[in-house]
């Protein structure tokens, strides 16, 4: 999300990763290796196919992929499509690479679907808030500037073109902000790249969003670790197993800030072009790809509980929406999500 407060990091993954109450059989070799990319860390764990992988050439086909794709969807570098984009006050089709198309593409299904909860033109408000790349302090802005910048805000003056791959504004004002779904994204691409080398059974995360495949050592699903949404500290909430689909959280805590006793979220409702206030602390969403759980992990989060639980429910998503109390973290699991070990 605009930075989505990622709750499966890799520490997470690393505590619940293997652990099995079963006797041992003897383990395939598990492949690992880390990075940076987009302006956090990615892992890429496999284990070695019956004909090995090169792990040498599988570390740099990754780091080449991640770093096209950095190139494509970054908002940190000026030089990247979806900033060239941006800064474009045209109206005629302007030419990007398919990654980014498809990355749009997927973007503007998600808004359709969450009612416009989940938009990638929502940067202006977010920096408005002091949310955006540089990590301004926050402060309440006034009434004026918020209505200033909600007119810059808008998925439905965006368009995506798949063939010849292109993005459209309707106002010259629009511009894209990635960074919700682009390292979703990234992670399906990872395990494509790496299922294409001959690897049947991964687990890559870029960033807190994940994707399975297969299962981890001794036949076992992997075992991820959902974190508890605490502001400061670590502790695991919930283990969940996972095979052939990918995990997101969105979540109300360590990047926000407070103003005159009362906290804002970095969540913000581009319908309102406000931070959200209700007491959701955290959605997590298993879908089968990781850039659709990244976007919804974000529109969720914006929609809250109420409105939220019910969008899951109706479209059978496996949820987790953990709510803040005063008397601490209380859980509420759709059916789907119940069904998971």
């Amino acid at each position: 999300m605009s930075r989505v407060a990622a709750l499966l990091t890799t520490a997470s993954l690393l505590a619940a990763a293997f652990a099995s109450a079963e006797e041992p059989k003897p383990a395939v070799e598990l492949v690992a290796f880390t990075g940076r990319t987009m302006g956090t860390a990615y892992s890429v764990k496999f284990l070695q196919p019956p004909a090995p992988v090169a792990v040498e050439r599988a570390r740099q086909e990754v780091g080449a992929l991640l770093d096209r794709l950095d190139r494509a969807t970054s908002t940190y570098r000026e030089d990247s499509e979806v900033c060239r984009f941006s800064a474009y006050r045209g109206s005629d089709w302007f030419a990007v690479s398919a990654d980014t198309a498809r990355v749009v593409a997927e973007s503007l299904r998600v808004s359709e679907m969450t009612s416009g909860a989940f938009d990638v033109t929502v940067d202006p408000v977010v920096r408005l808030w002091g949310f955006g790349p540089r990590r301004e302090t926050g402060e309440t802005p006034p009434e004026q500037a918020i209505a200033e910048a909600r007119r810059k805000v808008g998925w439905r003056k965006l368009q995506a073109r798949l063939d010849p791959p292109a993005l459209r504004k309707t106002s010259p004002e629009i511009s894209v902000d990635l960074s919700a779904i682009a390292k979703g994204y990234a992670a399906d691409a990872v395990v494509s790249l790496i299922e294409r080398l001959g690897v049947t059974n991964s687990l890559v995360a870029v960033g807190g969003e994940l994707k399975a495949r297969g299962h981890g050592q001794r036949d076992r699903p992997w075992r991820i670790g959902i974190d508890k949404p605490l502001d400061d500290g670590r502790a695991i909430q919930r283990v969940i197993e996972l095979k052939d689909k990918a995990v997101s959280t969105s979540g109300d805590y360590r990047n926000f800030f407070t103003d005159e006793g009362r906290r804002y979220s970095h969540a913000i409702d581009p319908r309102t072009g406000r931070p959200v206030t209700h007491h959701l602390a955290s959605v997590t969403i298993v879908c089968e790809t990781s850039a659709r759980a990244d976007a919804l992990a974000t529109g969720l989060m914006v929609l809250g509980l109420d409105a939220g639980y019910a969008l899951a429910v109706k479209h059978d998503w496996a949820c987790l929406f953990i709510l803040r109390s005063d008397s601490g973290f209380i859980e509420k699991p759709t059916p789907a999500f119940e069904k998971l070990k």
